[in-house]
């Protein structure tokens, strides 16, 4: 937006005009979907009213974290049904700071899965622990309970599970190991905003919980992430060490004012931190985004529904993704089977041909990535299942702005290619 035309739109009487002149220049970049337009991975989710509050934040000039950040990250607790959150810069900062909030030892192994995004394993090194990459379950692609229990040794600290592509984990076994060798449990649920797991949703079940509202994710403040956790001492540190390590905005503040009278207590330092701290604006686009979280996860679903009932006759080629309750949909995973006549690799050039955006699930098998040579880490296992995921798997993304002609174009995407091996068309 330009200055002269924001300076217009600032100039209107009321708040519902701005919303509608907002509206009228959003929609102005919208189009109907022809076939062999682009289907992106990823389309915002936001509208006139994220917008007219981020104006606002920047018409006032209180941009940095302030009371936007604080009502968003109250809103998050109450959603995710925990004491505390939060809120940072990124999701990938969320796993930094939940795991240096630990202060583990040096050395510490933390179990892992080995299909999973780089900010998930770069971080147990960032804090000087070792990374140690399990095997995960074919069907969801999340940790396997059982390679998990494989893996714990006297070194074993903490499980860093994953919720991928939106899929909730296996809860009950998670915890019950976790008790049973007294591990920390860390959610990483930056791809699983509103997930449930047996009607709790994630993040709430771990000693602490991430989330990433990055804009591909479920709900979006562009750039932005959460830490959760219903322990008092874990929330004081977190808020401590996302703001280098000061005591602006702790519980425990008088307490630490108290210790060390003779220092100024806006510049009183009591952890090694760093500077995560969000801004207004994400905090301006997290209030109106979470209200609409619920519509976004149903359009999703929607969605998945619609392709899997469309491309059962494709089964013979492909592994098509099943639902579970509380699946929120990152993505819509697509497995080739190791009978098909073709590669991932030439089904993924055919359908970006067509228009059709494709990416790997995730990182792969982040074993197999060049940066770990780097890493000191562990492999438990020959990784079958990680590694059929990193040669056979991709997915598209699945969000409800993907609208009924881009759907079926899909379907008739992936229909001319698999047709040409005789798959059964419609």
């Amino acid at each position: 937006m330009t200055a002269s035309l924001a300076a217009s739109l600032l100039e209107k009487a009321s708040s519902a005009d701005l919303a509608e002149a907002v509206r009228s220049l959003m929609e102005q970049n919208v189009k109907s979907f022809v076939p062999g337009d682009r289907i992106p991975l990823n389309v915002p989710t936001y509208g006139p009213q994220e917008v007219l509050e981020a104006i606002d934040s920047l018409i006032s000039t209180r941009v940095t974290m302030g009371e936007k950040v604080r009502r968003f990250e109250e809103m998050w607790a109450e959603y995710i049904g925990v004491d505390y959150a939060v809120m940072v810069n990124s999701g990938s900062s969320a796993n930094l700071l939940a795991l240096a909030a630990l202060g583990l030892p040096a050395g510490a192994e933390i179990i892992t899965p080995a299909v999973t995004w780089a900010t998930t394993v770069f971080p147990i090194s960032q804090v000087g622990a070792v990374p140690v990459l399990v095997d995960v379950e074919p069907d969801s692609f999340n940790i396997d309970p059982q390679e998990i229990e494989r893996a714990i040794t006297p070194d074993t600290r903490a499980i860093m599970l994953v919720h991928l592509l939106g899929r909730p984990c296996n809860m009950e076994a998670i915890q019950a190991l976790a008790r049973q060798h007294h591990l920390v449990v860390l959610e990483d649920g930056c791809e699983a905003t509103g997930a449930e797991w047996r009607g709790h949703k994630v993040g709430s079940f771990g000693d602490l919980g991430t989330f990433s509202f990055y804009f591909s994710h479920h709900l979006s403040t562009i750039e932005g992430g959460m830490v959760t956790t219903r322990n008092r001492v874990f929330a004081d540190k977190l808020k401590s060490m996302r703001t280098h390590g000061g005591i602006r905005d702790l519980e425990s503040r008088k307490t630490w004012e108290r210790q060390s009278p003779e220092i100024d207590p806006r510049f009183l330092f009591v952890h090694a931190g760093y500077n995560f701290r969000p801004t207004e604006i994400q905090g301006a686009f997290g209030i109106h985004q979470l209200p609409q979280l619920d519509g976004f996860i149903e359009g999703r679903r929607e969605t998945v529904a619609y392709w899997n009932k469309r491309l059962t006759n494709c089964t013979n080629y492909l592994t098509l993704p099943q639902e579970e309750p509380g699946h929120v949909w990152l993505g819509y995973p697509l497995m080739g089977k190791p009978t098909a006549p073709f590669t991932r690799r030439a089904l993924t050039d055919f359908l970006e041909g067509r228009g059709l955006e494709t990416r790997p699930i995730v990182a792969g098998n982040i074993a197999e990535q060049p940066v770990m040579a780097e890493l000191k880490h562990r492999v438990v296992g020959g990784l079958p299942n990680a590694r059929a995921i990193h040669r056979q798997g991709f997915y598209i993304g699945c969000q409800r702005e993907i609208g009924l002609a881009a759907r079926s174009a899909v379907v008739e995407y992936i229909h001319e290619f698999t047709g040409r091996f005789r798959c059964a068309s419609l």
